[in-house]
């Protein structure tokens, strides 16, 4: 099976990734796009959480009883600005009018339903900055292991032109507390000029899993397990969406041992 999950360049459904479809246990993710007007409702399964996030455009949300209004305003996910996100806890109701054309992702994961829905504001996310020459990145904490969740972990990245990133290659499928966890992972890319595309390797120590592929836009690349750098040509940004989950809620990796002395440049 690959791990290459394309995209849909017209319709409301773009992609969509399953526990069943990946043939993993933890993480489900989904992105759709709403033209002007337009509504959408989403219940989450009795033992799944969610995170709702408006990527780009601006829509109202309404989670259960509460109403959440005008949520996002990118033009962009490379807009330098966050997201607005909503958590939901399992079997929640989300119901979702677009003010304009939006962009929205949904990434789910297991859990009990021992937290309440709640608004994460980009307002309250952190934002930083990660490596250094052509291997700088901007990150954006959505849904990190500092915020309430129960399986969780919800990020995105924008990677300049011909720069790498999740790099040196790293990997977070052993359970080796605290020096690793493990997690599965999707990556929701988006490229700019949409034209372009970026390269993604999946692997192992053992080759026993080893996938090179080049993404496009709106492709999500599955990481089951193993390292899985990203790669972009000149002339072209990338943005991803990492969503993540796994047995704990904790992210611990191993950088691969080939490359780890790019660490000390």
């Amino acid at each position: 099976m690959s791990l290459l999950v394309k995209g849909q360049a017209q319709g409301r459904e773009i992609v969509k990734v399953t526990p069943a479809s990946a043939g993993w246990k933890h993480v489900g993710f989904e992105a759709f796009r709403l033209v002007p007007g337009e509504r959408l409702q989403l219940i989450l399964p009795a033992d799944r959480e969610g995170c709702l996030v408006v990527l780009t455009g601006s829509a109202d949300v309404l989670a259960g009883s509460q109403r959440f209004p005008r949520l996002g305003g990118r033009a962009s996910v490379f807009d330098e600005r966050s997201p607005d996100a909503v958590y939901a806890p399992p079997g929640a109701r989300l119901e979702i009018a677009a003010h304009d054309t939006v962009e929205l992702a949904l990434a789910t994961a297991p859990a009990s339903g021992r937290l309440p829905i709640r608004l994460i504001s980009a307002a309250g996310m952190q934002r930083s900055i990660r490596g250094r020459g052509s291997n700088t990145r901007y990150i954006c904490d959505i849904l990190p292991e500092s915020e309430p969740a129960e399986s969780l972990l919800v990020v995105e990245v924008v990677t300049p032109a011909a720069h790498s990133s999740s790099y040196p290659p790293h990997k977070h499928d052993t359970d080796d507390l605290p020096a690793e966890s493990v997690l599965e992972e999707t990556y929701y890319h988006r490229i700019d000029p949409p034209q372009g595309f970026a390269f993604q390797r999946v692997y192992t120590d053992a080759r026993d899993l080893d996938e090179s592929m080049a993404v496009g836009d709106h492709d999500v690349v599955m990481v089951p397990r193993g390292y899985h750098p990203v790669v972009m040509p000149h002339g072209y940004r990338g943005y991803y969406l990492n969503v993540m989950a796994g047995p704990r809620r904790e992210w611990h990796f191993k950088n691969d041992p080939a490359h780890d002395w790019l660490m000390s440049r």
